[in-house]
């Protein structure tokens, strides 16, 4: 049951925290009700079973936690018992926006108000689940530097009070780059992992080809249908860059004109 419960974490944690931060409004209280979530999983799942919704069931879980948080010792200043109430309330349905929580918390984190290297490194942290070591490998930067370009991003948003929402229809296309560089650097990282036994990580590149997807529900522009473009070219050979130990192929030079030839095919039949 351990095992099950940690294959959900990986597949399901981010996106879940996406959601809480969406429902309570803050990073660290959304991070600190994730914890709870997964600790009330192990305590359950083991006597009660794997639930058919396990995302639908760790977000209930981490909203009533965090309300019971907020009953015992006020941690929650910005929110009286009628709001921690409405928090478990049933969610009314969101006609407009973006609808994935994750993909609407990292516009969110893309605001013009934070500094661009401060928007992508929040979300690739915050939202994307990528560690600090993985972040500075991305931007060639020492980790504590990024680290606190972090906190540094989460507590200008906290006094700011930017809100968590996604941006109006309007200002959508004015974050886009920022967006659209969060999605490549996550699929860089699952192109050629900066850390871990394995070459790559699947469930990085395969999220980025999801968020550009659904990006382009919403704003078909050139540059995401381009994105979403390469990152298919490039992830339709990804089974072919690891022997099936693991270790790289190295491509002899005369067989590359050849090789590029097909990789070009499969990347264009699978846009």
């Amino acid at each position: 049951m351990r095992d099950r419960i940690d294959a959900v974490y990986r597949a399901e944690s981010r996106r879940v925290f996406a959601t809480l931060v969406r429902l309570l409004g803050d990073f660290d209280v959304a991070e600190e009700a994730l914890h709870d979530a997964f600790r009330a999983a192990l305590e359950q799942w083991p006597r009660n079973g794997v639930p058919k919704n396990p995302r639908a069931w760790l977000v209930s879980a981490g909203r009533f936690k965090a309300i019971d948080a907020h009953r015992r010792n006020a941690r929650f200043e910005m929110l009286d018992d009628d709001a921690a109430e409405s928090l478990a309330a049933p969610e009314a349905p969101d006609s407009e926006g973006i609808e994935d929580d994750r993909l609407r918390l990292i516009f969110t984190c893309c605001h013009p108000a934070l500094q661009p290297d401060a928007q992508v490194t929040l979300t690739l942290r915050e939202v994307c689940g990528l560690t600090t070591e993985e972040i500075a490998h991305a931007f060639l930067t020492p980790a504590p530097t990024l680290a606190q370009r972090i906190v540094r991003a989460k507590a200008k948003i906290r006094d700011a009070k930017i809100p968590y929402e996604a941006p109006a229809p309007e200002h959508l296309t004015e974050r886009l780059d920022s967006v659209l560089r969060v999605i490549y650097l996550v699929f860089n990282e699952g192109y050629a992992a900066s850390s871990g036994a394995s070459l790559t990580r699947h469930d990085l590149s395969g999220e980025a080809i999801r968020l550009a997807r659904l990006l382009i529900e919403w704003l078909p522009e050139p540059e995401a249908q381009g994105l979403l473009a390469l990152m298919l070219l490039h992830e339709s050979r990804r089974e072919a860059r690891s022997s099936p130990a693991g270790d790289l192929i190295v491509l002899e030079e005369q067989d590359r004109s050849l090789w590029d030839q097909q990789f070009i095919a499969e990347g264009v039949a699978l846009v």
